[in-house]
């Protein structure tokens, strides 16, 4: 079995696919350091992430195909799901073997397999952008935590530098421990420990809450209190709508008197 080792990133395995068409094998299995288990019966190849190499291959498929077709590559990707490696080295070789636009090809497994990925990301991504809740810091930074299903949140950045152009914030993945956060400037990629935030629920700790942003949630939670019409609560249908995932990073729902989590 031929085994392809990459480093987690979109850019090393670009550079693992480039790599296999460069000594022309055929990987059986491309790997992250992450999940890898190993196999004393693999051929293993450990690929180190090269720039130059990602550029290459990457700017090939672009001129074979679209940049459409490269974004649904991108979101597959950001799926994390199983064996989601393999996938896109199939459809990446459909690619750059056919001579038409392959994305129709719904003959071919990798292209429906790519497809049903990056529809269910970018799914997860509209989600983030609608349930987004910042809280305001002490130090004036907007402060918003996420766990999304999929890996999405590098899909949402130019959406809230676009949107929140004129303030500072930090948008952040619980469940994968990093986010971005826009200086009024430029985007940067950090982590944050737990001492000042609270992972599990997103919240911000009341000592470095800012004033107005504690009277704000106040009279939000008093808001939606009012508007809500317990005789027409229909939770079936509410978490259609807002997936229960969110709603513990909301701060209108007030969990021991309106709404019971499974």
């Amino acid at each position: 079995m031929n085994l392809f080792i990459y480093d987690q990133t979109f850019e090393g395995l670009i550079t693992a696919i480039q790599s296999a068409f460069e000594l022309s094998i055929e990987p059986d299995k491309i790997v992250s350091t992450r999940s890898f288990q190993d196999d004393l019966f693999a051929n293993k190849h450990e690929v180190i992430t090269d720039p130059e190499k990602f550029d290459e291959m990457w700017g090939l498929i672009k001129k074979k195909t679209n940049e459409q077709n490269c974004q649904r590559v991108y979101k597959a990707f950001l799926s994390e799901f199983y064996d989601i490696e393999i996938v896109i080295y199939h459809y990446i070789k459909l690619i750059m073997d056919t001579p038409y636009n392959v994305e129709v090809n719904f003959s071919e497994d990798s292209v429906i397999k790519i497809n049903n990925a990056q529809k269910k990301v970018s799914r997860e991504v509209q989600r983030v952008m609608m349930f987004v809740r910042f809280q305001k810091t002490t130090d004036e930074i907007f402060y918003s935590s996420f766990d999304p299903k999929y890996n999405v949140i590098p899909l949402t950045v130019n959406h809230f530098r676009n949107r929140f152009a004129d303030q500072k914030w930090v948008i952040f993945d619980t469940r994968r421990k990093y986010g971005y956060y826009y200086d009024l400037k430029n985007v940067h990629e950090i982590t944050i420990g737990e001492q000042k935030v609270e992972n599990a629920t997103g919240k911000v700790n009341s000592d470095i809450l800012h004033v107005n942003e504690k009277l704000f949630q106040k009279l939000w939670k008093g808001y939606f209190d009012a508007i809500n019409i317990k005789e027409r609560k229909n939770l079936k249908v509410h978490a259609q709508f807002l997936p229960k995932r969110f709603w513990k990073f909301l701060p209108e729902k007030d969990f021991k008197n309106t709404f019971v989590i499974n």
